[in-house]
């Protein structure tokens, strides 16, 4: 029985991820595709749909609130595509296994699989349904990941009910991500003071830059975490100077700072401060490190399944989810935001089955 319903599934999740990968979907700009998507679930799907700006989320019809609730999320939006394509980025081409496309692999393969899950799990029985079981179900399609956007899961939240656990969909290559790094921004400000480079005047904004660049290029956090590693620094983005012969009074850098569990990004600025002359500025804290119990039920049970828990280093909208989260989905991280991105249709169909025997 459960072939059957993944078969049909998962012809119904590929049909649905080539018709969004055609309508362009880029971070804020999810409209057409919100639309297209609003449209599937309620015409095709028969799901009651709420809206907000972009994000769409629905609720299983016999919803109790005496029960835990489990939301199932991933997301609507790309990042914008990268030089490299061979492939239009916005054309669905279907080669031997593989399905190209801009957001095939990230997050389209996630969203198209556990949509289906869900409205499977959701439709009504006299028997009392698959999916009447420990957890109500919610299932949530967000905007604006790719950026942490505002307009994205964080407006939503408050509208939905109270969230016990969730399962984020993300290329994970189906194993359970339990934990993930946290992101904040820095951007950094060496001040100096302007001069003529022929003379000996001013005072050079870079050379003050480069002992703070090298600092954290080489500082070490104490505190490593078993899942997540040290607390990773990189220097990404460094800009100064106007003209060849004019000591540059200020040198602006970017640092794209990766915490682990072990630290609120406030405590990390804090120490940051302390250790650099420049002036810092953190474009937010929000981002912090997030994750979930090994022990948690939901965990034993991909455990049961043949899951292994790993932490990962890139960020979604976990670092907004304020209760327990996890990361499981078909495809691969390292093709994320790659040119010619894409996902084999057997990644979709093992994520359908494995949802499904997860969710029973």
């Amino acid at each position: 029985m459960v072939n059957v319903q993944c078969s049909m599934l998962n012809e119904r999740a590929v049909e649905l991820l080539c018709r969004l990968i055609e309508v362009p979907r880029i971070s804020r700009e999810e409209k057409a595709a919100a639309d297209l998507l609003q449209d599937y679930m309620q015409s095709e799907l028969g799901l009651e749909v709420q809206r907000k700006g972009n994000n769409l989320w629905s609720m299983q019809p016999d919803f109790d609130p005496e029960k835990q609730t489990l939301l199932l999320n991933a997301h609507i939006d790309t990042v914008k595509p990268v030089a490299g394509w061979q492939r239009d980025p916005f054309k669905a081409t279907r080669e031997g296994n593989r399905i190209y496309g801009l957001g095939a692999n990230d997050d389209g393969a996630s969203l198209v699989s556990l949509l289906h899950v869900f409205a499977e799990l959701a439709k009504p029985s006299p028997k009392g349904g698959a999916g009447r079981g420990l957890y109500n179900l919610v299932f949530l399609a967000s905007a604006e990941e790719e950026v942490s956007g505002k307009g994205g899961i964080e407006s939503v939240l408050p509208l939905l009910p109270k969230i016990d656990v969730a399962l984020v969909g993300e290329p994970t290559g189906m194993q359970p991500a339990i934990a993930e790094k946290g992101l904040m921004v820095l951007d950094v400000t060496a001040h100096g003071k302007a001069g003529h480079a022929a003379r000996n005047e001013g005072d050079n904004a870079i050379y003050k830059a480069l002992e703070d660049i090298e600092w954290f290029r080489d500082y070490k956090f104490e505190k490593v975490s078993p899942l997540l590693g040290p607390v990773k620094m990189t220097v990404t983005i460094v800009n100064a100077g106007t003209q060849h012969n004019v000591v540059p009074d200020t040198c602006t850098f970017t640092v794209d700072v990766r915490s682990n569990e072990c630290y609120t990004n406030h405590e990390l600025f804090d120490e940051i401060v302390k250790n650099v002359k420049s002036e810092v500025k953190a474009r937010s804290f929000r981002l912090g490190s997030s994750g979930i119990d090994e022990n948690h039920p939901l965990v034993q049970r991909i455990v049961a399944l043949g899951g292994k828990p790993f932490g990962s280093p890139t960020l979604s909208d976990q670092a907004l989810m304020p209760f327990p989260s996890l990361k499981l989905g078909p495809g691969e991280s390292s093709r994320s935001h790659s040119a010619d991105e894409f996902v084999d249709f057997c990644e979709i169909e093992h994520a359908i089955e494995t949802y499904l025997k997860l969710l029973k």
